[in-house]
């Protein structure tokens, strides 16, 4: 039996319980197996007595640092294969970067123990499991009474259709014959959501439909159990309840979903083209036929690691020209929407599996003014970052997690003029390609100061001759003097009518995103966001609404060559 001391990578929290290094050696087999047999019960004990009761029906929670990164479905099989006991999770979720779940005895909670750092991540990196007395889980404080889940029962089995297969829960906290009962179904409670999960499973096995539209929900830790606890659903009604970002699908993946409701929730409106949210819906369930009524097309495979080289001249990009055209066009798209659109709106640019860093050279205690402050915190710098666990989270992984972190830097204006592009690797599947620049800050404390950037990337083909980006590195510096000198605007046409005023540098800067992203002509994109008083994710709304209706001339668009 291998003793845990040997192991210097173990770390161990306040309630760990070391072995007896003084147990005696017995010579005979079976009081060996009685010794260790002790032990653990002395351990177990001493769990006992850490928590509030002393009781072996006591609550533990169990936390995962940076589990977030990691399938619940994997994570949570991991675990039970790992441990000699088993074991039941209660109200697994995610918080922030960690996992966390709960178990309610002892023995579970000191076999849980052992599991830390037994288990690798595809990296090879063991996975941390801290367990820690608790108080009782939020979900099973307020558990309702056995007539009040025998009518919750009932009111549920009258909104189930058998014949679909569907139950419809929206506006279930308005039920009458609940509240005649007195019983306040606020499913944004995990406790509700606890049971109402509970009645599903003992009840509704079979359960392919269901409907928790018009519920105000606004989070979606409570539903994550659905997973296990409705494995058959394959459509579910999500729409006209509070959810402001779609991070919150995240705590649904595994769910074999065939279609799913999303309209009237606030984080719909982030998205200026239908095809980006399509894209960040289907990042959470690839196998969706129907999203919002609307059929879907077939998502695009896009295969990262085929190896082979052809030659750069190999048609289908027709020669060094024109791939140089396509990346021109592609880093002029990326920044006019990086520094005048919604960074969020960069979600289609990035591939599912994309990876982004960021580096500066710089001290945080550096007194300058002008300093990098607010990159500091996000830079990963590997020559200086010791810690495993903050390299792991410094960097990005997935593209919704990309351009969250992109939208929370400093808002910028790019000089076009200042660029220097540079492909240095071209294979059938991968282009690798770096760009050079400068660009000022436009807002903040740090308003006006212009810093150097270099930016690497490494895309794959994508859709519409367009590229798709795998890997994103960027670094950003202070500009030395004789960069700050050659700064200019960005050369955009200048737009304006003798019967109109002209128009402000940025209001000019605006026009042209919105013509590049929209592919409307400049003075039909002025008009769109005149129209809206310029603003910009206001007018793409209007923009995206009309084109699906069909009510955009032709005349608008750019006739392509």
């Amino acid at each position: 039996m291998r003793d845990v001391h040997e192991d210097p990578k173990v770390r161990y929290s306040p309630y760990a319980t070391q072995c007896n290094k003084q147990r005696r050696k017995w010579r005979n087999e079976g009081k060996i197996h009685v010794a260790v047999w002790r032990d653990t019960n002395r351990r177990e004990r001493e769990m006992e007595q850490d928590t509030q009761d002393g009781a072996m029906q006591s609550w533990f929670k169990v936390t995962i640092p940076f589990g977030r990164k990691y399938d619940k479905t994997w994570l949570m099989n991991s675990i039970q294969r790992h441990c000699i006991v088993p074991f039941t999770p209660i109200e697994f979720h995610y918080d922030k970067n960690r996992a966390r779940f709960f178990v309610q005895d002892a023995r579970a909670a000191s076999a849980l123990k052992d599991v830390s750092y037994r288990i690798c991540n595809e990296e090879g990196r063991k996975i941390l499991l801290i367990v820690n007395p608790s108080s009782i889980p939020y979900s099973v404080q307020n558990k309702f009474t056995a007539e009040q889940m025998e009518q919750l029962k009932l009111t549920m089995k009258k909104r189930y259709d058998v014949s679909q297969q569907s139950l419809d829960l929206q506006k279930l906290r308005f039920d009458p014959d609940l509240k005649g009962q007195k019983i306040d179904m606020v499913l944004n409670r995990r406790y509700c959501m606890f049971a109402t999960l509970q009645i599903i499973q003992r009840n509704f096995p079979e359960l392919s439909s269901l409907n928790l539209c018009n519920n105000k929900l606004y989070g979606l830790d409570g539903l994550s159990d659905v997973v296990e606890k409705a494995p058959q659903v394959k459509i579910l009604n999500l729409s006209k309840n509070q959810l402001k970002s779609a991070l919150e699908l995240n705590k649904l993946k595994g769910m074999k979903l065939e279609e799913l409701w999303l309209e009237g929730n606030p984080f719909c409106r982030i998205f200026l083209d239908q095809s980006v949210y399509v894209s960040a819906i289907r990042d959470c369930f690839p196998t969706l036929l129907r999203l919002d009524g609307q059929e879907l097309s077939p998502p695009v495979a896009i295969d990262i690691d085929a190896p082979v080289l052809i030659n750069p001249y190999k048609e289908g990009y027709g020669g060094s020209e024109s791939l140089k055209n396509i990346v021109l066009r592609f880093l002029q798209e990326y920044y006019l929407t990086y520094d005048y659109g919604d960074r969020r709106s960069l979600l289609s640019v990035y591939h599912d599996e994309a990876c982004f860093s960021l580096t500066i050279p710089l001290n945080p205690s550096d007194p300058d003014p002008n300093s990098l402050c607010d990159y500091f915190k996000h830079s990963r710098n590997m020559k200086n970052l010791k810690d495993s666990f903050l390299q792991e989270q410094l960097l990005k992984h997935k593209k919704l997690d990309i351009v969250d972190s992109l939208s929370v830097l400093p808002k910028t204006q790019h000089d076009f003029s200042s660029f220097f592009m540079d492909m240095w690797l071209q294979m059938e599947t991968m282009l690798c390609f770096s760009v050079n620049g400068v660009f000022k800050e436009v807002e903040g404390k740090s308003q006006g100061c212009v810093r150097a950037f270099t930016r690497t990337f490494i895309a794959t083909p994508g859709s519409n001759s367009s590229l798709c980006i795998v890997n994103d590195q960027l670094f950003v510096r202070n500009a030395n003097p004789d960069e700050i000198r050659r700064v200019c605007p960005i050369p955009l046409p200048t737009i304006c009518s003798s019967s109109k005023p002209t128009l402000s540098q940025e209001q000019q800067q605006m026009v042209q995103a919105f013509s590049v992203q929209s592919g409307m002509k400049v003075e039909w994109s002025q008009k769109c966001l005149e129209d809206n008083e310029w603003n910009y994710t206001r007018a793409g709304q209007i923009f995206t609404t009309l084109q699906t209706e069909g009510k955009i001339p032709e005349e608008a668009f750019t006739k392509m060559p």
